[in-house]
């Protein structure tokens, strides 16, 4: 019996694969420096919005490229590939845009997206719903926040953040939508972390800031309805290819190295290291993990783009369905990328490790993003479903 399986390729538009891979190549060339030097990557920012990508996820007749699910992860799978921090805002941007797509009525995010699409808006993160330490006030019809946010991924030179706070009277959270200039906001440039230099996910403070009655997202509000709970599902799947495209990368700079300068060690009775049995293990184990977490990625887009197009109808079966494939491939690209970006020195050699080189860029930016919810809770999530055929409950990490 054979099994049809769909041909994913022509799921993806050539045109912005195409002018993905022109940033890619862009940010290549700087992608050492700027890790040594972390910071703001401003100028390569600048780059994303003049290609016009931020509009990627945003519908037609709304300004938009009208790109699906399948467009949106491949983006950051190739800008994973040679910068992970580029890829992580690039991806959060499009998930924040989900977010109030997800969680704020029709008008709300029409008019953000056309927003977006015709000005090249960048959206940035200071939601976080595990910091609660921002709290929300009422006010004569204002909402005033105020207090903390770690954690604040792209928030720095974007024009827009989803901010969310706990309501004072009732412990509700609360999340909205607001222009990055808005007074009281102050996004601190505290990010120094060993891997994902140049996301800028410092700390952000709100100081009594204004929020008005339409910019809060309450009509369906977070996780209220089964599609509204795809939105961790979504951020689950930008992790998913970020690593991916981190595992591709490290396989990829590898190769080149191991091709172009490795040598052969004195007891492998071959003449270069492109020929001893031993790399050439490492490569075929490589190979499989990679083909493995590609499949899979490639299923769970699938069952996100299906769930997506049913929209408001999705029930919390259809969603449960996404949720597994989702973690099935979230747990392996996690133990993929991480194992190729750490053994890619076993393939390269001693002279790989100068740091001029920094290919341990790769293993320190998914070590530092794998650590953003533990992935044994995943795995948990899966073995329910194994055993007892139990869908996992949604949250803002499952």
């Amino acid at each position: 019996m054979s099994i049809n399986l769909p041909d994913f390729s022509t799921l993806l538009n050539p045109e912005i694969q195409q002018q993905t891979q022109h940033l890619a190549d862009a940010f290549a060339e700087t992608a050492v420096q700027r890790d040594r030097d972390g910071g703001s990557p401003l100028a390569q920012r600048q780059l994303i919005r003049d290609s016009g990508l931020l509009a990627l996820s945003i519908p037609k007749n709304l300004g938009g490229l009208d790109g699906n699910w399948f467009d949106v992860m491949n983006s950051v799978r190739i800008l994973a590939q040679v910068d992970n921090s580029l890829a992580h805002v690039f991806g959060f941007h499009h998930l924040l845009l989900a977010t109030v797509r997800l969680f704020a009525r029709a008008e709300q995010w029409q008019n953000w997206f056309q927003q977006t699409a015709s000005q090249q808006l960048f959206w940035g993160n200071t939601l976080n719903p595990l910091d609660q330490r921002t709290v929300v006030h009422q006010q004569d019809g204002i909402y005033l926040f105020s207090g903390q946010k770690s954690f604040c991924s792209g928030a720095i030179d974007s024009d827009m953040l989803v901010a969310s706070g706990i309501d004072q009277g009732t412990g509700k959270l609360l999340i909205a939508a607001i222009p990055t200039q808005r007074e009281g906001i102050e996004l601190h440039h505290d990010w120094d972390n060993m891997g994902q230099r140049q996301t800028d996910s410092g700390s952000a403070t709100f100081r009594h800031v204004r929020v008005e009655q339409h910019e809060l997202l309450l009509e369906p509000g977070p996780l209220s309805t089964p599609f509204a709970c795809l939105r961790p599902l979504i951020a689950q799947l930008t992790f998913v290819n970020m690593f991916l495209g981190v595992a591709e990368g490290a396989f990829a700079e590898a190769k080149q190295y191991t091709q172009a300068q490795s040598r052969a060690w004195f007891l492998s009775g071959v003449e270069r290291a492109d020929q001893d049995p031993y790399i050439l293990r490492h490569y075929g184990e490589f190979w499989l993990q990679l083909e493995s977490v590609r499949a899979l990625n490639q299923q769970a887009i699938l069952q996100l783009q299906r769930a997506w197009q049913i929209g408001e109808a999705l029930t919390a079966e259809q969603r449960g369905q996404v949720a597994i494939a989702v973690a099935t491939a979230k747990v392996a690209a996690s133990r993929v990328s991480l194992d190729i970006s750490n053994r890619m020195f076993e393939v390269t050699g001693a002279r790989a490790t100068q740091a001029a080189l920094r290919l341990d860029r790769f293993w320190r930016n998914v070590r530092t993003q794998t650590l953003h919810d533990p992935v044994d809770y995943k795995i948990k999530e899966l073995g329910e479903w194994a055993l007892n055929a139990e869908v996992p409950q949604p949250s803002f990490y499952s």
